[in-house]
């Protein structure tokens, strides 16, 4: 539930309350508590709500409910690239210009920041049996052919046990499947 919440709202909500009751009790009852409690909390709390907010991205939304199925899928298939990739991208994040942009960046897919495709939606489905963790990219600058002569990099770098595909959604929009794969036997 907290990775669904946004500190830099939580930050705001209570930090201006808590100002507020400041100013009150400093401006109209002469309560020297309350007049402490609003300017040393309730002031900074409201900065810091502020600062969060201004760098607030916020999380991917799943483009359709996980059925229970892929839920059990997921407990006895998922790798744990793919689980952390999962509860990245579907929090709040504080700092960052887009969700995966180091990843995109590492892999050749977003030479400059205008470039730089974004993840517009997540969702799990089985592909042959397998838990898939599809991305949903928007991505008007970078053609799905520069995505397909990557996949094979986007497999190495989620992977081991990671089989990547890329398709095109639309014109605009690229997926990319990141499939759990057993580690082959050498």
């Amino acid at each position: 539930m907290l990775r669904q919440t946004s500190l830099g709202t939580l930050g705001l909500s209570v930090g201006g309350v808590l100002t507020i009751i400041g100013f009150w009790a400093y401006f109209i009852t002469d309560n020297a508590t309350l007049n402490l409690v609003g300017f040393f909390y309730g002031i900074p709390l409201l900065l810091g709500g502020l600062a969060l907010k201004a760098s607030e991205l916020k999380p991917v939304p799943l483009m359709q409910p996980t059925a229970d199925g892929i839920l059990a899928l997921r407990e006895q298939q998922a790798t744990a690239t793919q689980n952390q990739i999962r509860k990245d991208v579907t929090r709040y994040r504080y700092g960052q210009r887009a969700h995966l942009d180091s990843s995109l960046s590492h892999l050749g897919l977003s030479p400059t920041d205008e470039e730089c495709p974004v993840l517009v939606g997540v969702q799990e489905v089985e592909t042959a049996g397998a838990y898939t963790l599809v991305l949903e990219f928007e991505s008007p600058l970078v053609p799905l052919k520069v995505w397909q002569e990557k996949q094979e990099k986007i497999a190495g770098y989620f992977g081991p046990g990671v089989k990547a595909t890329v398709s095109q959604a639309d014109d605009q929009r690229v997926d990319v499947s990141l499939i759990a794969a057993p580690p082959e036997k050498a």
